[in-house]
């Protein structure tokens, strides 16, 4: 049906006939003649109808979004009217011939950035065929065609895994799915191919490789999605630098191939500890540039129990953030920034501006100052190197919980005052916590995934200080978002079962729910491990997207619905009672 793409028809076609199809982007009529704004997935292209053409009625009657297929001849514009803006902006397309191949009804969206996500979602294949999101969605083809490519290249092979699987917990609740064959019994769809992958390994197959389709039943939250993709990764006879070399390698090409980016080579590394010292986050945005600095050594001595008290407790902090150019800051703004801090756990924020750094105390504005003397301001302004014109933030508490409001301030800081550097900053975050404490439960909850080896490879000594011991985990970071999160696996199944253990996973659950992994851990399971990435993030990420459902072809909104085809819904009573199920209204 047609000869040429839209948007490949430039100059170098000037008077050579073309078949065209798409869609009618605009169309106008000026004194006569006829401009249409022809558009496929490609690009826009115009199209004069002139009044002596034999198809200027057929374009009289074209409205947008009617679907058309126009043959004409190329010709140059007036070089004062190319518009260098468009691949096509030189020439023009004079018809002879437009063909209506479908009308369209009225559009029920403006087909802008201005239209809600509720009806962009309900007529997601119309919102699709805005440059934008065609651009997104073959953004993110080229990032899975670049993923193929590197690992194809590096030995690996693909593998897909079971989409009907047991259920087991990781974290987040499973969507089960009832058995018509085996009454009162369930699939679950996989959270990950965690366990698969780690079975591959322990058949020999020592490189795996999958673009896996995920599922979690999540309480709901903004940016997440009940079904979302991953690259899954695993390597047998690993330690984690080998992982680390190959997922750095393999995100640098992606990138390259994808974007024609260029990321760091090597990435920086920190360990969980420090990151949450520095940044008060386990994904740190490295591309703002500013760090929170400890006070405590200058601050232990003074009489202001807020400050000293935390300075003298191993488990607190006192937390300092310096803010350039922040003296400005009015106090209407400053309580807004001490009210966001309390989503965070922050009781208050406290606050000194510098008018004049040179003046030492006297030059300090805050209601704290009074409580300061020369030695503690001399060893804050040190260790914040303070300048004239800033703005310092405090916060003083127990130091996870200051790490993580201060930590949160930084960044709504950063972005608030235009902080945030162009470019891409990956990094690697390691040395997490192999447990944290839920005090909910009372028990330990696994920091990774309870198939994270520890750091020290004792079942004794793990057992012994849970609290203290460190995994061999390991999280991909890229302006301030996890991309991707790894570890080496346990390999040995007295390690499994301790850590099982201290999970609260007792001997008769672990077997009920893993024995099929513990079983296979005896028979000569090689050291491995691996990495997957969220390929949602990534590629919104890639496209300067803030909402992973601006690079998902047809996502879910944030209450878990598909309004395109009004999903979830009811089924049949009898489609109900095949599988031994049957429904409770909410009243019963």
């Amino acid at each position: 049906m047609r000869t040429h793409l839209c948007g490949e028809v430039t100059e170098q076609f000037a008077e050579q006939a073309v078949q065209l199809c798409g869609w009618v982007d605009r169309r106008r009529d000026l004194g006569g003649l006829i401009f249409i704004g022809l558009r496929d997935h490609s690009g826009v292209v115009q199209v004069v109808v002139e009044p002596d053409s034999p198809a200027f009625a057929d374009a009289e009657a074209l409205r947008n979004e009617f679907c058309v297929r126009i043959s004409g001849q190329v010709r140059m514009r007036p070089e004062s009217q190319w518009n260098e803006a468009m691949a096509t902006g030189r020439i023009e397309v004079v018809a002879d011939e437009v063909e209506l191949l479908n009308a369209s009804a009225p559009m029920p969206l403006l087909m802008t950035d201005e239209d809600g996500e509720e009806v962009r979602l309900k007529y997601r294949y119309l919102d699709l065929r805005r440059p934008r999101m065609q651009d997104n969605m073959r953004t993110r083809a080229r990032m899975y065609r670049a993923i193929r490519n590197s690992l194809d290249g590096k030995g690996f092979t693909e593998f897909e895994t079971p989409i009907l699987t047991k259920a087991t917990p990781e974290g987040a609740r499973d969507y089960l799915v009832p058995s018509r064959v085996h009454a009162g019994q369930y699939f679950a769809l996989p959270q990950s191919p965690q366990l698969f992958k780690q079975l591959l390994m322990m058949s020999g197959m020592d490189r795996y490789y999958q673009i896996a389709r995920c599922f979690r039943d999540e309480d709901l939250r903004a940016d997440r999605q009940p079904e979302f993709t991953q690259l899954d990764i695993e390597m047998a006879f690993v330690e984690e630098p080998d992982v680390q070399a190959l997922a750095e390698t393999m995100i640098r090409e992606v990138f390259r191939d994808t974007l024609g980016a260029e990321l760091p080579d090597p990435f920086p590394r920190l360990g969980w500890r420090e990151a949450m010292d520095r940044y008060g986050s386990d994904k740190p945005d490295l591309r703002i540039p500013m760090e929170l600095v400890s006070v405590d050594e200058h601050v232990a001595h003074i009489e202001f129990r807020v400050f000293s008290g935390p300075a003298a407790d191993p488990g607190s902090r006192v937390a300092a953030l310096r803010v350039p150019g922040g003296a400005e800051l009015s106090r209407k703004q400053i309580d807004e920034y001490t009210e966001y801090a309390g989503r965070y756990g922050a009781r208050g924020l406290a606050w000194i501006k510098v008018n004049d750094a040179a003046a030492g105390l006297d030059g300090l504005q805050s209601p704290i100052a009074k409580f300061l003397d020369d030695r503690a301001w001399q060893g804050i302004a040190a260790a914040s190197a303070a300048e004239s014109g800033d703005i310092l933030l405090f916060g003083a508490g127990d130091w996870l919980t200051v790490s993580t409001f201060m930590g949160a301030v930084l960044v709504k800081l950063g972005h608030d005052r235009s902080l945030v550097q162009e470019g891409w900053q990956p990094l690697w975050v390691n040395e997490f916590p192999m447990f944290e404490w839920d005090e909910d439960s009372g028990r330990h909850m696994a920091m990774h995934h309870p198939f994270t080896a520890p750091a020290n490879d004792s079942p004794e000594a793990l057992l012994a200080n849970p609290g203290e011991a460190l995994s061999k985990g390991y999280d991909m970071v890229l302006n301030g978002s996890e991309i991707g999160g790894g570890s080496i696996r346990i390999h040995k199944p007295e390690m499994q079962e301790a850590v099982f253990r201290l999970l609260g996973i007792g001997e008769e659950e672990s077997q009920l729910k893993f024995g099929f992994l513990l079983d296979a851990l005896k028979y000569g399971c090689p050291p491995h491990g691996g990495i997957a990435f969220g390929l949602d993030r990534i590629a919104a990420l890639m496209s300067g997207e803030e909402s992973i459902r601006d690079v998902i072809a047809f996502p879910k909104t944030t209450t878990a619905q598909c309004l395109l085809t009004a999903a979830p819904s009811p089924v049949p009573e009898d489609q109900v009672a095949e599988l031994h199920i049957r429904n409770i209204s909410k009243s019963s």
